[in-house]
């Protein structure tokens, strides 16, 4: 009996979780209709200037003409190439550069005010002086695009590793381990979480770095685009490439919670 009522518990509470999600996600695209309809109205009633906030349905024409065009899918390919390759860099620079700082005591006390200062400086005011240092090329706008991300993961993850329980790092040497098997076997896996949750941020913040190096000193890509349509009034093209940048944050931030949710089967 207790058996039974216990499943049947378990049974109910899974579907009533499973209809909260169906229905949260029913909402969720239920406004998204409701905005969309409502500013589509809104156009065609003269309510708002079409000419400046232009309306859904001159959205999908600008897309279906630039998509014939073959331009389109050129400019969000290279914004993405430099979002994903930025991406990468911060994350991997990131880490090296926090295993550096945990071996080394004196290295950390050195660089600790450097990276504050770094941290906090306004990444946009960097970004000028990168393009005028290293050129306007592709290359400087990945840089520009680490640079908004990189000194605030290099001090969460010194914090995390310093976070980790000192009892098994003591259990490591006491067992006669080196750092290095307290690194690999006790500070990198308690960490994990904590690296999952900075890949969620910085994939935003890297978007957010390259669009600002495209904003300054691109040829291609979705900031330039943004840049460019603004200064020849084409407005349409302004805000599509706005919601095309939405969209490129969702599916890129749930690409990291894919890896997240496969982590979390591992372990």
């Amino acid at each position: 009996m207790d058996n039974t009522s216990i499943s049947a518990a378990q049974v109910a509470f899974l579907r009533a979780h499973k209809f909260h999600k169906i229905k949260i996600q029913l909402y969720r695209i239920g406004i998204l209709v409701l905005f969309l309809a409502l500013w589509e109205i809104s156009a065609r009633q003269n309510w708002i200037d079409d000419f400046i906030f232009s309306s859904p349905s001159k959205l999908i024409a600008c897309f279906f003409r630039m998509t014939t065009e073959n331009t389109l899918f050129y400019h969000i390919g290279i914004t993405l190439f430099e979002t994903i390759i930025s991406f990468i860099l911060v994350m991997l620079c990131s880490l090296m550069i926090t295993i550096f700082l945990w071996y080394s005591k004196s290295l950390t006390e050195t660089l600790d005010p450097y990276l504050v200062v770094l941290n906090s400086l306004p990444k946009s005011a960097l970004a000028p002086l990168l393009i005028v240092w290293l050129g306007a090329n592709y290359r400087t706008i990945i840089l520009t695009g680490m640079s908004v991300a990189i000194f605030g993961t290099i001090l969460n993850l010194y914090i995390g590793f310093h976070e980790v329980d000192t009892e098994k790092l003591k259990l490591i040497t006491t067992l006669g381990g080196s750092k290095t098997h307290a690194l690999f076997k006790v500070i990198l896996p308690a960490n994990m979480p904590n690296l999952i949750g900075l890949m969620k941020t910085n994939i935003g913040l890297c978007l957010v770095g390259v669009i600002i190096g495209e904003f300054i000193a691109a040829r291609a890509g979705l900031g330039y685009l943004i840049i460019y349509s603004s200064q020849v009034f084409q407005l349409d093209v302004v805000i599509m490439s706005i919601f095309i940048l939405c969209i490129i944050a969702v599916g890129l931030y749930g690409t990291i919670q894919l890896i997240e949710k496969w982590y979390k089967k591992r372990m």
